[in-house]
C-alpha cells in the first residue's frame, strides 16, 4: 500500500521527515496494540534474570487469529523514556524478543513487529553482557523462522537496533517514518566529523520511505492519514500474501529478500557512496 501523501508532505525535505519520526507525539507500540489487537497478553522477561521495558510484546488476537506481536517501546514523558531507555533495548530486550519469536513459532503464530528505536543502547554495561551477540543471534534466528515476519517501521529504524526485530518477509514504513544503518548526526560525525552536517547526511543517506520504497528496500508504505486503518489494512493483506505460502516458502521468502538485492539498489548504492566519498 503506498500513500496518499499531501503536497506539503512531498515536499518536506529528509530532515524534516527525521524530525517528523522523532516526534514525541507519534503512536507508540502501546497505541497499535490497544487499537488493532484484543485480548493482548504481555511476555516479559529473557529467561536469564532481567526484564527489559525497551522491548514491549507478548499474544493477542488480530480479527479473531493469534498472532504474536512486539516492537520498541518509546515513552511520552522524560519518566516513561528514563523507564523505557528511549526505546534503546539492550542485550535482554533482544533475548527477550527471540524468546517471544521463537515460541511464536512453536505455536504457528504470524510475528507481527513495531520498529522505533534511535538505536540499540551503546552503553558499557550493554557490550559486556553481549549486545552485538545478541543481536546477531536475532538475525540468524529470525532468518530461519517457518512463521509469517511482517515488520513495521513507525518511527525511527536506526541500525542493527532496528534490524534486530526486523528481518520479516514483509517490511513496510510510515510515510513519515525513517530506516537506516544509523542517525544523520551519528553519519555526519563519521563521514565529515562535523554532527551539525545532519542536514546533508540526512539527504545522502536516502532514509525516507519514499527513497526505500524506490530502492527496493521495502515492501510499501503506509498512509498515516487514518493510521491504525491504514496499518491494520496493510497487516491484513500481507497475511492473505503470506497465508499461501508453506513454512518452507516462508523461509525461503525472508533469505532470499536479505541475501539478495535489485541490481539497481546495488549500483544506486555505490554511486552514493562514490558521491559521499
Amino acid at each position: 500500500m503506498t500513500s496518499d501523501v499531501s503536497k506539503k508532505e512531498i515536499n518536506m525535505s529528509a530532515i524534516e521527515k527525521v524530525l517528523q519520526a522523532r516526534d514525541i507525539n507519534r503512536p507508540k507500540i502501546t497505541d497499535y496494540i490497544e487499537n488493532l489487537f484484543t485480548d493482548f497478553f504481555e511476555q516479559k522477561g529473557d529467561f536469564l534474570g532481567k526484564e527489559d521495558a525497551s522491548i514491549y510484546g507478548g499474544i493477542g488476537m488480530f480479527k479473531g487469529r493469534p498472532v504474536t506481536v512486539l516492537g520498541h517501546r518509546k515513552g511520552r514523558t522524560a519518566e516513561e523514556n528514563v523507564k523505557c531507555n528511549f526505546g534503546m533495548p539492550g542485550p535482554e530486550g533482544y533475548r527477550k524478543a527471540l524468546r517471544i519469536m521463537k515460541q511464536a513459532e512453536k505455536f504457528n503464530r504470524p510475528i507481527i513487529t513495531f520498529v522505533d528505536t534511535p538505536g540499540a543502547y551503546p552503553g558499557l554495561e550493554a557490550e559486556m553482557y553481549g549486545q552485538a551477540q545478541a543481536i546477531a543471534n536475532n538475525l540468524a534466528e529470525m532468518s530461519g523462522l517457518t512463521v509469517p515476519v511482517i515488520s513495521i517501521v513507525t518511527g525511527e529504524g536506526s541500525s542493527g537496533g532496528a534490524l534486530g526485530i526486523a528481518v520479516a518477509n514483509k517490511v513496510y514504513m510510515l510515510e513519515n517514518a525513517i530506516y537506516s544503518v544509523l542517525s544523520p548526526e551519528g553519519f555526519a560525525s563519521i563521514l565529515w566529523h562535523d554532527s551539525t552536517k545532519r542536514d546533508e547526511a540526512a539527504e545522502v543517506m536516502k532514509l525516507t520511505a519514499d527513497d526505500l520504497y524506490r530502492l527496493g528496500v521495502i515492501d510499501g508504505i503506509i498512509s498515516e492519514k487514518d493510521i491504525y486503518r491504514s496499518v491494520e489494512k496493510q497487516i491484513m493483506q500481507a497475511l492473505k500474501e503470506l497465508d499461501l505460502m508453506s513454512k518452507d516458502e516462508i523461509k525461503k521468502h525472508r533469505f532470499e529478500k536479505f541475501r539478495y538485492f535489485d541490481e539497481e539498489y546495488l549500483n544506486n548504492s555505490t554511486k552514493a557512496r562514490m558521491e559521499v566519498v
